[in-house]
């Protein structure tokens, strides 16, 4: 096999870092290709410190990608090459470390600013809140000491009463061992569903001014590297800056390194400039590697005059993080990264991340089942969870009105796995704090007209319903809440990208019998031999924007109705994608406006809701 190390067996295998974390799987690796300049590079990894704890390929820690890092530098001095540590954003919201804490962050800000990070910057999550641009501003900027960039966003200083910028506008310097001078952005997708605290420039702005086209014209530059919270592939962004610094420095290599979609993908702007995206959830560590580099303006030697860039995306487990970094388990921990991973710890048990709720009967997916099916977690909620909790409150607060509640698809951010349902999991399934709002009595032939208008054409967040609205006067409306109503990865846009699950061949003369772990099979433009570890391929499936629930009530028994149907309901939604459903009520003709509608059942959000379904019906056997 091409490049490929076969593992034909494993003595031992040590647990991860974390007591609970299952042991990594044995499975073919193939190497990292390192070059004369390398990344290491993480994405998207929302309050993920501890690691995954149900699925063994990605249950290394935080503490873990300490050490691991630290044993990638130290190669890097002994072999005289360069390695460079990169985050692009969204390293909030998502995980019960993380969003369970009061305040949220709590334990987050310390953990994270134990790694060592050369280049880092802020995702859309960093800002959706005033409290957590605040944290950014005035912990994790300074935590990382000038390395944390922020090209296109503004920050209110309430001390100064002036927008400032969040953080430097760009960062010049020169590696350790070769003396290659790196010129490091670090942007955000054009967003605009930032708290008030914050300004994010749109990238076509921030290009014209004197600072970047300063920067960018530096002729003392080997490389630059533009990092940002902003997909690789396809977005006006990244091209556009591409295209401007190609304006001025037709010949110096570019590495561009990505985030948002949640996906392992690797994109050609030219020869001598490339993307990487690493990912979601602390399941992927990226690598990326250039070689051809000039070193202090050094003409490089002819043999290495062009540019050679590759990648891979290493499984976030201790079998692949001791491989890469030639340790086994009593080499590879640091002094540093043990104390990180047992903070973890300490952490995950003062949050009583580990109670259980009760015990799912199975798996409940949201992408790797087909939507409507028994295994689809929609299907799960719109059918079971959601109308047995919310009739209750329709029967003792509204007068036993029948109800439709929407939800959006992106609301639920990962799977259910058979067995415990524990704190931590509600998190991980939806960490999301807002509640719900409705409209009452509704005439129900309009309310039944909504979903389907809403799951017309792209993702809600991306181009949305506003595709489907020409000439329609709200039509602009969603043009300006680009705010993900509906999941980060669209895989209803993406899937042809291959984020999961195509069926690939990663080696000429694999054994189609070998007994190969399920994870990611990425084809991109560099082919398919971009993931570290040879995977079983997992089907993916496309889901809609949003689903919904009736609850049907009668109004002389409070039993459903089978054959009356009710001429209004109550009209049902998450808060977050008010927009969207005044927009396509807009579109139906219908006089509503956020004035129209009210809070629902106050003070329980979707995450609670689900939670206290769980504790009342997922009953455990011992």
């Amino acid at each position: 096999m091409n490049n490929i190390l076969l593992v034909i067996t494993l003595a031992t295998t040590s647990l991860g870092a974390q007591p609970s974390a299952p042991s990594p799987i044995p499975a073919p690796l193939r190497e990292l290709p390192w070059g004369q300049l390398n990344f290491l590079h993480t994405t998207d990894v929302h309050g993920w410190l501890g690691g995954h704890l149900r699925e063994p390929q990605y249950s290394a820690d935080w503490g873990d990608y300490i050490s691991f890092a630290q044993h990638l530098r130290d190669k890097a001095d002994a072999d005289g090459t360069d390695i460079i540590i990169v985050d692009t954003g969204d390293r909030v919201e998502g995980n019960g470390i993380y969003d369970s804490s009061k305040p949220r962050g709590k334990y987050t800000f310390d953990i994270l600013k134990e790694q060592h990070i050369d280049v880092i910057c802020s995702g859309n999550h960093e800002l959706y809140k005033a409290r957590t641009a605040s944290d950014e501003f005035r912990k994790t900027v300074p935590d990382f000491k000038g390395h944390y960039l922020a090209s296109n966003i503004d920050y209110y200083n309430s001390d100064t009463q002036e927008f400032v910028p969040l953080a430097k506008r760009y960062r010049k310097f020169t590696t350790k061992n070769q003396g290659i001078r790196v010129m490091a952005f670090g942007f955000l997708f054009d967003f605009n569903g930032n708290a008030n605290n914050t300004v994010v420039q749109p990238v076509e702005e921030t290009i014209k001014e004197k600072w970047f086209q300063d920067a960018i014209r530096d002729r003392e530059v080997d490389l630059f590297l533009v990092t940002g919270h902003v997909p690789v592939r396809d977005s006006q962004e990244f091209s556009l800056i591409f295209k401007t610094i190609r304006a001025v420095q037709w010949d110096i290599p570019i590495q561009f390194l990505g985030g948002h979609t949640h996906i392992r993908d690797f994109t050609k702007y030219d020869s001598r400039a490339f993307g990487l995206e690493s990912g979601r959830y602390m399941e992927t560590i990226g690598f990326a590697s250039v070689s051809g580099v000039k070193s202090g303006g050094n003409e490089v030697l002819p043999q290495v005059a062009k540019n050679k860039f590759a990648r891979r995306y290493i499984d976030n487990n201790l079998f692949s993080l001791h491989h890469h970094s030639n340790t086994n388990s009593s080499t590879f921990p640091t002094e540093l990264g043990r104390n990180v991973s047992e903070a973890i710890t300490s952490a995950r048990k003062s949050l009583k991340l580990d109670r259980v709720y009760g015990c799912a009967p199975q798996d409940y997916w949201t992408n790797r089942a087909p939507y409507p099916s028994r295994d689809s977690i929609f299907t799960w909620l719109e059918e079971s969870a959601i109308p047995e909790q919310v009739s209750g409150y329709q029967m003792s607060e509204r007068n036993n009105n029948s109800a439709l509640v929407v939800v959006n698809t992106g609301a639920l951010r990962f799977d259910v796995f058979e067995g415990k349902f524990t704190r931590d999991d509600s998190y991980l399934v939806s960490p999301f704090t807002s509640g719900f709002r409705f409209i009452e009595n509704m005439p129900k032939e309009i309310a039944d007209r909504v979903l389907p208008l809403l799951n017309q054409g792209s993702p809600l967040g991306v181009n949305g319903l506003a595709a489907t609205l020409p000439g329609h006067p709200g039509a602009n409306l969603i043009q300006d809440i680009t705010a993900d109503a509906n999941r980060e990865y669209p895989i209803n846009a993406l899937q042809n990208r291959v984020p999961m699950g195509e069926i690939a061949v990663a080696g000429e003369n694999d054994d189609p019998k070998q007994d190969l772990p399920p994870g990611y099979t990425t084809k991109d433009d560099a082919g398919t031999d971009g993931d570290d570890t040879e995977h079983k391929p997992i089907e993916f499936f496309a889901v809609p924007n949003c689903f919904a629930a009736n609850v049907q009530l009668s109004k002389d028994n409070s039993k459903a109705q089978d054959d009356a149907q009710p001429e209004t309901i109550d009209f049902v939604y998450n808060e977050f994608i008010e927009p969207w459903i005044v927009l396509a009520l807009q579109y139906l003709g219908q006089d509503y406006s956020s004035e129209d509608t009210a809070p629902y059942m106050e003070g329980k959000s979707f995450t609670s809701l689900m939670t206290n379904w769980v504790e009342e019906n997922w009953k455990c056997k011992d």
